[in-house]
């Protein structure tokens, strides 16, 4: 297998401080990174956006409250000359992994106690960036909780919960098969090309501009006009309006935001540093598939709740079985279809990726760099925030996957 691709731009060349994007008051045109023209998503300005997506769209916070930080102990370990072979047979650093994956940001926990921390172009450590598509497992986990409490049946159809449904290809789909991505939906998740259906989801989120002279749809609006193709439950598809009804679902099934439901559930309890906050749709609603941002020690907190099985600061967050059902996976028969090269012998559970690796290993995904990656048997966690210049994963996962591993490997001794 080769690595990412070799013609990608220059890591250090496309730095946003280094090109001063969004400096001076106000800053030049040539300088600008704004919604209207979408710019913010293209690169390599998108290396300051997904640093700052709260001064581009329409945001909600998600409260830390009131009480202290949880503690993250420090044990500095230096791994920036840990070696690293890629899926291509290269050897590298893994500070040179980061610097090709083009990272914003990352922090290793081991044991629980915080061992490496890097920040690089427009992120800080006190700074939200968004998590793309590692928002799918924070309301999948969130799902599991309230699963757990009886509020949810996954067996149950989705138009128990969100009836509006009703005529849309999920009027006939159980809550579990959202939960999993095994529903089939005449909908395409093309990043790439501007007439894909997630095209129209992110302009009914709010992440992309409404065409001229085209009304703006909401979230749940955009959500009733997919269609079915195929069967459910036959295989997986990874789809994010599946985890956009999941939103819907915990919300009618809680009758709270979000918003309010990860900082009632998660946020609060495990002691989060900073607020969070979701980028919304027209109505304030949450993007439940890709638009929660948080900073990058509160993802790796997030983490440690899960490889913990639920405990973190001193409290049962949520049920062990929450995690376990996790970890174990999906069917990875059902998984191999969708044919992710990177991915060899992996399945999808409750909106996480699951390796079934020899670690146990299991990630939050999401497009242009974002990974929670969580090993059981090293007891390590590694969060990362970054702005590659490829959407798909495809593109860094030939240097991170073998990077995750190298790391866990050392620090195993």
């Amino acid at each position: 297998m080769t690595d990412a691709k070799t013609d990608m731009p220059d890591p250090a060349a496309s730095d946003p401080v280094a090109l001063g994007w969004m400096t001076g008051f106000p800053p030049p045109a040539d300088k600008a990174v704004t919604y209207a023209d979408g710019s913010f998503r293209s690169f390599p300005q998108l290396r300051w956006s997904w640093s700052n997506v709260r001064q581009i769209v329409p945001t909600v916070n998600v409260w830390r409250g009131p009480g202290p930080a949880s503690s993250l102990p420090r044990a500095e370990v230096d791994l920036d000359a840990v070696a690293v072979t890629t899926m291509g047979g290269q050897t590298i650093s893994f500070a040179e992994a980061l610097a090709q994956t083009y990272a914003d940001g990352v922090v290793v926990l081991h044991r629980g106690k915080l061992v490496y921390e890097r920040y690089f172009g427009a992120l800080r450590a006190h700074q939200p960036h968004i998590g793309m598509s590692v928002t799918k497992s924070f309301t999948g986990t969130l799902a599991g909780m309230l699963v757990a409490d009886g509020l949810i049946d996954p067996a149950a159809p989705v138009t128990h919960y969100v009836p509006e449904l009703a005529a849309s290809a999920f009027g006939d789909a159980s809550v579990a098969k959202v939960m999993d991505m095994t529903t089939g939906l005449a909908y395409s998740e093309i990043y790439t090309d501007p007439k894909s259906d997630v095209w129209a989801l992110r302009r009914a989120n709010g992440m992309a501009p409404p065409l001229p002279g085209v009304p703006q749809l909401s979230l749940l609006e955009y959500l009733t006009t997919v269609a079915k193709q195929g069967e459910h439950g036959r295989v997986f598809a990874y789809k994010t309006v599946n985890t956009d009804v999941l939103a819907w679902i915990l919300r009618r099934a809680s009758g709270l935001s979000l918003s309010e439901l990860l900082s009632t559930r998660i946020w609060q309890p495990m002691g989060a540093e900073e607020d969070a906050y979701y980028h919304v749709d027209r109505l304030g609603i949450e993007s439940g598939g890709g638009g929660l941002n948080t900073t990058t020690r509160d993802l790796a907190r997030f983490g440690e709740v899960m490889r913990n099985r639920g405990t973190f600061n001193g409290r049962q967050i949520f049920p062990a079985s929450v995690a376990d059902d996790i970890a174990r996976g999906g069917d990875p028969a059902k998984f191999a279809p969708a044919g992710y090269a990177t991915l060899p012998g992996w399945s999808y559970r409750n909106q996480w990726w699951v390796s079934h690796n020899a670690h146990g290993a299991y990630m939050a995904r999401g497009v242009y760099g974002q990974a929670l990656y969580i090993d059981p048997k090293a007891e390590m966690v590694i969060a990362r925030y970054a702005s590659h210049p490829a959407a798909g994963n495809v593109a860094n996962d030939p240097i991170s996957l073998p990077a995750w591993m190298a790391v866990a490997r050392h620090l195993m001794g």
